[in-house]
């Protein structure tokens, strides 16, 4: 559903991608992991159409986005900094997206990170775990059948980040085709079936997991990915 062919972009001086390639299919996880740097938020912002790239090709759902905005209805995003307006209430916030929208909800999170509670107060009042919870319901709430999750756990508490793996487990399962970031291997393991791992704007590892797994008989992911690493 995810088709990306030799990616280049540069900001100035600096290359952010070299030739990225990364294909995701429906009914997957695939995770983009590697050092703060290497390129994975360029990359997802490329696929979002928030940067556009210098050359080569992104297809979503087997239509190229270059030049398009329609295909983005088709995609929930979770950014790692969520920076709604601070003066919106939250029942503000959903009602506005609601009304843009007009497709069938998914309002499971909504329930499951009690967000109505704070229906009342505003955006900003909100401390980072709960700006979270929100940008969560708010990726999920249409349906999409593409999700781009930017480090969707990492300021969640322990029972939040449970909810949140498995609603990804959920969505991976009814068809929905999902890129997430992530700096936690065990998480990695746990959640996703593929790993594109990422170095100065190239994808040098691109391996199902259980493919890297099994190769080596390790199943400690982080040693294997250091083992590949060093074979590059």
């Amino acid at each position: 559903m995810i088709e990306i062919k030799g990616l280049h972009k540069t900001f100035g001086k600096s290359c952010a991608l070299d030739g990225a390639d990364l294909d995701c299919g429906r009914g997957s996880v695939c995770a983009l992991m590697g050092p703060n740097g290497s390129g994975k938020t360029t990359l997802m912002k490329s696929i979002l159409g928030l940067v556009l790239p210098d050359s080569g090709i992104i297809k979503v759902n087997g239509k190229e986005i270059k030049g398009s905005y329609e295909y983005r209805h088709d995609i929930g995003y979770m950014p790692q900094n969520v920076n709604y307006p601070h003066n919106l209430r939250v029942s503000e916030l959903f009602e506005i997206l609601s009304e843009l929208r007009s497709a069938e909800k998914d309002e499971e999170l909504i329930r499951e990170f009690r967000i109505p509670g704070i229906f009342g107060k505003k955006f900003g009042q909100l401390s980072g775990g709960m700006k979270q919870r929100v940008s969560a319901a708010i990726a999920f709430l249409f349906r999409p059948s593409v999700l781009i999750l930017d480090e969707p756990t990492s300021s969640l508490d322990p029972l939040s980040a449970e909810i949140m793996k498995e609603k990804i487990r959920k969505s991976r399962q009814e068809g929905c085709c999902i890129v997430i970031s992530s700096h936690h291997v065990s998480e990695v393991s746990e959640m996703a079936d593929r790993l594109a791992f990422m170095l100065d704007g190239k994808i040098v590892i691109d391996r199902g997991i259980a493919e890297l797994k099994n190769g080596t008989g390790e199943i400690r992911l982080g040693k294997i990915i250091a083992e590949r690493l060093n074979m590059n």
